[in-house]
């Protein structure tokens, strides 16, 4: 099979993204190009076990392309945000703090593709753990459309103005395009120091 000699340094890889589909057609054909990619470089999706919207998306392409999904969903959300039959295997969880979590134990890299206040929180928490050194895991962000242009902005601001470190600002992985964006993470080497070495992803 082709994708037997297209191997990745990442077992499983965390999306999060938008239980919405968006408006843009684009926004949902990266979300599938996405899992493809993942199919193709052998890597299994772990995401937040939704079945609508992107995060539909994403995990029925990386489920047909033969991976392992791992959802992961509290109780609550399991009525919202799953319609019909769920894909791989789901694992429920008592609420948010424990889902993120999971979700981040089990991977061994993040990317982000468009989403809402959910995705951001939980794309700012993971570099947020980076920054603290709690894991040393790539974060990238699928920058599709530039829907992600205006948080970047602000995020190089904040480098300007004395509130994010040029090292810690290297967490950030962003691409276009998922196979771009890949390559990078796949090369990606942490440049920031850091401060807590110790702590738990419960802390």
């Amino acid at each position: 099979m082709e994708n037997q000699s297209c191997r990745s340094r990442f077992n499983r890889v965390c999306v999060f993204c938008g239980s919405s589909p968006g408006k843009k057609p684009g926004y949902q054909l990266a979300a599938t190009e996405l899992g493809k990619e993942l199919v193709e470089r052998n890597i299994d999706l772990v995401y937040g076990g939704g079945s609508v919207g992107l995060m539909g998306l994403v995990s029925q392409a990386v489920y047909d392309g033969g991976r392992h999904v791992l959802g992961v969903i509290p109780k609550t959300l399991m009525p919202r945000e799953i319609t019909g039959e769920t894909v791989g295997e789901v694992r429920a969880v008592a609420g948010m703090h424990q889902r993120k979590a999971e979700m981040a134990r089990q991977a061994d890299a993040f990317i982000a593709l468009p989403g809402g206040y959910g995705t951001l929180e939980e794309l700012l928490e993971v570099i947020t753990w980076a920054q603290l050194g709690i894991h040393d895991k790539p974060v990238g962000l699928l920058n599709v459309d530039g829907y992600y242009n205006s948080l970047l902005s602000f995020i190089d601001q904040a480098v300007d103005e004395g509130f994010i470190s040029p090292s810690a600002r290297h967490i950030i992985v962003s691409a276009q395009s998922a196979h771009e964006l890949m390559c990078k993470l796949e090369e990606y080497v942490p440049k920031h120091n850091g401060v807590a070495p110790k702590l738990s992803w419960e802390v």
